[in-house]
């Protein structure tokens, strides 16, 4: 069996956007006529430019190949251009493809993707959600408001729901990171507070901030919110930068989450070995795939952290999420994006069900792909996935983040 053909998809969810302004699909078909599907998440660059990525990198390293050899792929797309380092966006391109790979294999063997990596450690796996505006909320308020927040926290732990994020303290600026304003600070604090009065201990909260403060920063808004005892303080320093993260994980008695925008074994290490972070949450469709973060999730274990897995993408990268976090000991919770759209492209095949995700038999990633839903949502535009902003922090005026990505340009 060898790799003979890749189509790439890229889908539009619907405004506002939940998951993204677009997904990268890819397609991939043996010559014996199986189909796998998988996701690549790479927002770097634009999606016409990624596909050209997602092309190369297959034709050059995994055409031809037998889908069973995922190590030497591996190896040839990580050592590409005589580098040997962690690429955010080829490794998102080879991320993808990977993951159709084990589709495939699955398919082939009529056995769930789990089965393969080592078998089924866990039957359920428990979920987690942001926090989005109910029918009734005003989409404008809902983000600065705690008291619609934690309105929306009640209906998801009604929902079964254990676990429930959300970001009140931006800007998401792309001048790095900044002290955030005491605006912001007041802000996340009541955020906090109204949440953990309307669920009390019947769900944990996990904060959210997307490397945007300096160290120091970090460390105030961090001890501002310790009364409120939230499982994880969600990548409060930029990426880039390990140590500051670790100062921040020793001077804040909350843990420290951190993954989403990293790739490789090798970036992960090196979280591991500062203590940077307690809870590694990788993007399955840009950090190697599901063979890479398997042993991500080892690594993990020698030091007694866990994982939780990201998700805000499709359905797709989805499942393979949940394919890992079935195979491995130390799954903390997996990240969920409950919309028609992310439940009709998979015609249903994987559902949150009180509060936690039935790991699937079914061959493959378990999932059933509306290709036809697909195609007849395109993304048209030429925006990126998701943008920082280029305005500072506002001291004055104070600071106002909307979630989503509606789109921006036709």
């Amino acid at each position: 069996m060898k790799l003979q053909d890749l189509e790439i998809i890229v889908t539009a969810p619907p405004a506002p956007g939940w998951g993204g302004r677009y997904w990268i699909l890819v397609k991939v078909t043996t010559d014996s006529g199986i189909t796998g599907w998988g996701e690549c998440y790479a927002s770097s660059i634009g999606p016409e430019a990624m596909k050209v990525v997602i092309e190369d990198v297959f034709q050059r390293h995994m055409a031809g190949e037998n889908p069973e050899n995922i190590e030497l792929m591996f190896r040839r797309v990580y050592s590409s251009g005589f580098t040997q380092r962690p690429d955010l966006t080829v490794m998102g391109a080879f991320s993808g493809l990977e993951i159709a790979c084990w589709d495939i294999l699955g398919k082939d063997r009529d056995r769930p993707v789990h089965a393969l990596i080592g078998g089924r450690m866990n039957d359920r796996i428990r979920a987690y959600t942001y926090l989005y505006p109910l029918p009734h909320h005003d989409m404008v308020e809902f983000w600065i408001s705690p008291e619609l927040a934690a309105e929306s926290a009640a209906e998801m732990v009604r929902q079964g729901y254990t676990a429930i994020k959300f970001d009140p303290a931006g800007p998401y600026t792309m001048r790095g990171g900044h002290m955030p304003a005491m605006r912001d600070i007041t802000l996340s604090v009541a955020f906090c507070k109204a949440i953990r009065g309307a669920v009390g201990d019947r769900a944990d909260l996990l904060f959210g901030t997307h490397g945007q403060f300096n160290t120091a920063g970090a460390i105030r808004l961090g001890q501002a919110l310790e009364p409120y005892a939230p499982l994880w303080f969600e990548e409060p320093t930029p990426p880039d930068n390990i140590e500051d993260m670790a100062r921040v994980a020793r001077n804040v008695r909350i843990p420290v989450a951190m993954g989403e925008r990293m790739t490789t074994k090798s970036e992960f290490a090196a979280v591991l070995r500062a203590g940077a972070a307690e809870i590694l949450q990788p993007a399955l469709g840009r950090a190697g795939g599901i063979w890479e973060m398997k042993k991500v999730a080892a690594l993990a274990e020698v030091f007694n952290a866990q994982l939780a897995p990201h998700l805000y993408a499709g359905p797709v990268e989805w499942a393979a999420n949940i394919q890992l976090a079935a195979s491995i000991p130390n799954i903390l919770m997996a990240e969920c994006i409950e919309t028609p759209f992310h439940d009709a492209l998979i015609r249903s095949s994987l559902r949150v069900e009180e509060g936690f995700i039935t790991v699937p038999d079914t061959a493959g990633l378990g999932i059933e792909v509306d290709e036809a839903l697909a195609r007849a949502h395109p993304f048209t535009g030429a925006d990126l996935h998701l943008n920082m902003r280029e305005e500072a922090c506002d001291y004055q005026q104070g600071n106002h983040f909307a979630g989503g990505a509606p789109p921006l340009e036709a």
